[in-house]
């Protein structure tokens, strides 16, 4: 996108009202409609968490809104790829949840090979405590975050929500709960030990020690927040896996929910947000995390 178009569209949300931009970057590929968004959405584009360009945050607010439930969203792609402004992982959620009064964060962070799915989950934790300190400053409020990945952003919020040390000692609150979209690597050693893609391989090597410290399921050890794990009942492993590890959570006393979806991996990331069954369950399991969200979405 040219400075030109850019400029044309800033001074077309600026006319409209639709929506307002205080950061002029709309990222390459994802052409922003107005139309797609809520009127009076207040986009801040690449809030920096740390010292690369890839430590950056979205962040989708509606407007005059003060200490709003957010949600904490970590974009899939296999570990090695993926957007935070993609209009899969942003779209519909962000029209679905800002009416109801929500802010909405994306995040990205580093990829293979710069930084291993453990030190994605660490990058992703940083993240997490940066947006909570500065959520007053767009209206959010950080004893109220819930988190949120779709596939390998699904395996890092799992395994941050297991292992919460991963977060809460670069300063991260509690967070209500977790809603992970089709993760089906929650336990990376039976995946590494079994016929598996050679993504995998690239993204957890071959020490068994590494396997380990990168499962969720293997690092679960003791309760947690909250947990709702969406998984494709037309894959052969994302339900089964999900069950075990919220088996395991309930042995610790953790409320882990499954909720199975006859839809393709990459809509479940898309379709949530959308009018549906699916949108509803999850928003179910959102309003009960805390009084202030079920009186916003009921």
């Amino acid at each position: 996108m040219n400075t030109l178009s850019k400029a044309l569209i800033l001074a077309f949300f600026a006319m409209t009202g639709a929506v307002a931009i205080t950061h002029a970057r709309v990222p390459e590929g994802w052409r922003l409609e107005p139309s797609a968004l809520p009127a009076g959405t207040v986009i801040t584009h690449d809030m920096s968490y740390g010292n690369s360009a890839q430590e950056t945050y979205d962040v989708y607010a509606p407007g005059n809104v003060h200490a709003a439930p957010v949600i904490f969203m970590v974009h899939g792609g296999g570990w090695k790829r993926g957007d935070k402004a993609a209009r899969g992982v942003v779209e519909n959620k962000v029209s679905h949840w800002l009416p109801k009064g929500f802010v909405f964060v994306s995040v990205d962070y580093p990829m293979l090979p710069d930084a291993t799915p453990l030190q994605q989950a660490t990058f992703v934790g940083k993240a997490l405590a940066v947006a909570q300190r500065d959520a007053p400053r767009w209206g959010g409020d950080p004893h109220a975050f819930v988190l949120m990945g779709h596939s390998a952003g699904a395996h890092l919020v799992s395994l941050i929500s297991a292992e919460p040390r991963l977060a809460t000692s670069q300063g991260a609150l509690p967070w209500l709960g977790t809603v992970a979209l089709d993760s089906a690597a929650f336990n990376v050693t039976t995946i590494m030990q079994s016929r598996h893609l050679g993504l995998y391989d690239n993204a957890f090597g071959s020490d068994p020690a590494a396997w380990s410290a990168a499962s969720p399921i293997a690092q679960l050890h003791s309760q947690i927040a909250p947990f709702l794990a969406v998984c494709s009942s037309r894959r052969a492993d994302s339900c089964a896996q999900a069950r075990a590890f919220a088996d395991k959570a309930k042995t610790y006393g953790s409320r882990v929910d499954v909720l199975p979806q006859d839809l393709r991996h990459g809509v479940i990331n898309k379709a949530l947000g959308e009018p549906g069954d699916y949108t509803a369950a999850v928003d179910a399991f959102l309003a009960s995390l805390a009084p202030s969200l079920g009186a916003r979405l009921h």
